[in-house]
């Protein structure tokens, strides 16, 4: 009987095990000085800018941050000539004020005149409810082509979703509004930007199961007609 001599094959699988570690520790080091890049490109794919020609409307999503991102993009737009009226949209606060009020006074302070606005109050709570309540709008005002404004991170759910909850036929063009507080470039820097992506990634998951099946659009039919006197409130 042999004592402290190791088999061969024990050799083997100790050394196949140390280079396989070895390959791991690369592999960790290389992902962790290409960290920046990798992440950078991350935001940049999920952020989208559609080619925007001139539209019946732009509307500007509602929740705009303290900065009035939102409101600044698309009072910009609306100075370019991109479309004759702007929506301002937004939830509810009080029975007669909210978000939608405060937006077309970020509007006003833009240079967008208040007789071109259009303020929609409404009672939603997430992005698929927006949409539908804008939905009936544009059905009102027989639009055929408007711009949507939102959030730089916000853009390929709204995206997403604003296309399949829009009337058959709508063109429907994303216009990306910087935030600042979310900054593709260093987001994982800032506490507020990773809970934004993540919370974009989850309302993603959300929106895919609440429209699949192409139930959107059949459910915007539904709730544009029981919506009606419900939830928008126009003011031109």
């Amino acid at each position: 009987m042999k004592h402290g001599h190791a088999n061969p094959g024990e050799l083997g699988k100790i050394f196949f095990n140390l280079i396989l570690l070895l390959f791991f520790v690369i592999f960790c080091a290389v992902l962790y000085l290409v960290r920046r890049p990798i992440l950078r490109f991350a935001a940049e794919a999920w952020i989208v800018e559609d080619p925007l020609d001139n539209a019946d409307a732009l509307i500007v999503l509602g929740d705009d941050n303290f900065y009035a991102d939102r409101a600044t993009r698309g009072a910009q737009l609306f100075r370019e000539g991109k479309a004759p009226v702007i929506v301002a949209s937004g939830r509810r606060l009080r029975p007669n004020a909210g978000i939608a009020e405060l937006m077309e006074h970020d509007l006003m302070e833009r240079g967008v005149p208040r007789d071109k606005i259009v303020r929609l109050a409404d009672d939603a709570d997430s992005t698929l409810e927006e949409a539908r309540a804008l939905a009936r709008l544009v059905r009102e005002r027989k639009w055929h082509n408007v711009i949507v404004v939102t959030s730089n991170y916000h853009t390929r759910r709204a995206r997403y979703i604003f296309q399949r909850v829009f009337p058959q036929g709508m063109v429907v063009h994303i216009a990306s509004a910087r935030d600042g507080d979310f900054d593709p470039e260093h987001w994982w820097e800032k506490r507020k930007s990773i809970k934004e992506l993540t919370r974009e990634f989850a309302g993603m998951m959300v929106a895919l199961w609440e429209l699949r099946g192409g139930s959107g659009t059949i459910e915007t039919t539904q709730s544009v007609v029981g919506l009606r006197g419900l939830i928008p409130q126009l003011v031109v």
